[in-house]
């Protein structure tokens, strides 16, 4: 579907824009996902996000990326008064399920010009063995 758009923003951004957070999808944390003959390679884009605002996290089989960007909430600097603003604090976070077999030393990760990469490798899932408990029938 067409969306209007009107000076580069959509008619629905702001109805729509803040569903997840203060996370735009269309401005933060876009993400191209290759997959390779041993690992995924995630490129996420963060402009703006220093390396110290990154925070990666693996539980329960989730990777979950998450970043904080902003700037100091002063209206004036030392040159005069600020009219309009158009950059913003906030956070956001994406998730990706990359298995139960994959460690927190299995990946790894490279900030660079506002480029997050990184690499999981691919693990073999164990099956789980189904443990057939028997009761013992007397008679």
């Amino acid at each position: 579907m067409l969306v209007p758009s009107i000076f580069g923003r959509d008619m629905f951004d702001d109805f729509y824009g803040d569903v997840f957070g203060n996370c735009k999808t269309t401005d933060l944390m876009k993400t191209d996902v290759k997959d390779t003959e041993k690992a995924y390679e995630l490129t996420i884009d963060m402009p703006g996000v220093k390396k110290e605002n990154i925070k990666a996290e693996l539980k329960d089989g989730y990777l979950t990326i998450s970043a904080t960007s902003g700037y100091s909430n002063d209206d004036k600097d030392n040159d005069g008064k600020y009219i309009r603003r158009e950059r913003h604090y906030g956070s956001c976070s994406r998730s990706f399920y990359v298995g139960d077999a994959v460690t927190q030393e299995d990946i790894k990760a490279k900030f660079e010009n506002g480029t997050l990469k990184l690499t999981i490798p691919k693990k073999d899932e164990k099956p789980a063995i189904e443990n057939k408990n028997y009761i013992q029938i007397e008679g």
